[in-house]
């Protein structure tokens, strides 16, 4: 009987603040994603965000984000990650009006913030991965980020973001994905979000 207790005991203590990174490719919408779910719960958005690739560079988390959906409710440890590159030019800033100066110092600290991502989904319980979905899914990026992961055994929530553009394609991102339940929204417009809460509440589940 006390070793029932304590597996129950255990199982609940688990699902307290679960930890649930937020990973994808620079300007994919993993923060915008974030803000609106911290916005939403927390009424502080988490960090900003810029049409200028990398303006994450650094990891960002919010603790305690108590989230309610269709009666049931979970609280998370939001991490939002830098954007996932294989390759950081601090020429292809110059073309945002970032001096050369400021353009290298974006690229090291991008670079360091892949690295610290990386290292972050050690700890992660469950992982977001935020993706384009008028981009091409098979990109080397995309496959890095997934190779990671299954190399953990994380469980995964694919989430095709900017539906609301004319060249999205939720379909194409679930056949390059079999493995993981994908759901298509749009973080800037806050579509499809009642999908999303579905399927993070399903993911959790996992953990």
């Amino acid at each position: 009987m006390l070793k029932i207790l304590y597996r129950l005991f255990g199982v609940f203590k688990k699902k307290d603040n679960l930890k649930i990174g937020f990973y994808g490719p620079p300007n994919a919408g993993k923060t915008s994603l974030a803000n609106l779910l911290c916005k939403d719960w927390t009424g502080e958005e988490l960090g900003s965000v810029s049409e200028v690739p990398h303006e994450t560079r650094h990891v960002q988390f919010k603790e305690k984000v108590e989230i309610e959906h269709k009666g049931k409710k979970m609280v998370l440890k939001i991490v939002d990650t830098p954007g996932i590159a294989t390759k950081i030019d601090y020429e292809d800033f110059l073309g945002y009006g970032i001096a050369k100066q400021d353009a290298k110092k974006r690229a090291k600290e991008a670079t360091q913030g892949i690295i610290e991502a990386i290292k972050w989904l050690d700890d992660m319980d469950a992982v977001v991965i935020v993706l384009d979905s008028s981009e091409n899914p098979y990109s080397q990026v995309n496959l890095t980020i997934i190779g990671n992961l299954l190399a953990r055994k994380i469980p995964v929530l694919v989430v095709a973001n900017k539906i609301d553009l004319r060249k999205s394609n939720v379909k194409k991102m679930e056949a390059a994905f079999p493995e993981y339940p994908v759901v298509g929204i749009s973080a800037r417009k806050a579509t499809n979000m009642n999908e999303f809460y579905d399927a993070l509440f399903k993911l959790t589940k996992r953990v």
